[in-house]
């Protein structure tokens, strides 16, 4: 079992920073590929980043790129997600997501484990 805790969300203005981090469980974290989504009511799960095990190789949505980082500290069992240049249409919940078979995906389904979410809100 793993268990995953977000952290960090919070209100900014457009054209802001801001970093959230996921804490993750387990003996196993540098294993697990990592990955960050985002969610607004009515709309499905988005991919934002992922990072993979093997190699620390990072991809990102399009929406993103150039603007949002992930990374990790495996001596920590944490993600982060940098967040730069902030827009309104950043403004969501994010949720972090551990893909135990270390690959990071861009499809939410290949993740096996889900944290509780923390909400961003980029002011205009």
């Amino acid at each position: 079992q793993v268990q995953l805790v977000e952290s960090g969300g919070g209100l900014v203005q457009a054209g802001g920073s801001l970093r959230v981090s996921c804490a993750a469980s387990g003996r196993a974290f540098n294993t697990y590929g990592m990955g960050w989504f985002r969610q607004t009511p009515g709309k499905e799960r988005e991919f934002v980043a992922t990072m993979t095990w093997i190699g620390g190789r990072t991809y990102y949505a399009d929406s993103v790129k150039g603007r949002f980082t992930i990374s990790r500290d495996n001596a920590k069992n944490t993600v982060y997600l940098q967040m730069n240049s902030l827009k309104p249409e950043d403004t969501a919940v994010y949720y972090c997501a551990a893909d135990l078979h270390g690959l990071g995906s861009s499809n939410r389904h290949d993740y096996d484990y889900w944290g509780q979410g923390t909400q961003v809100t980029v002011s205009s």
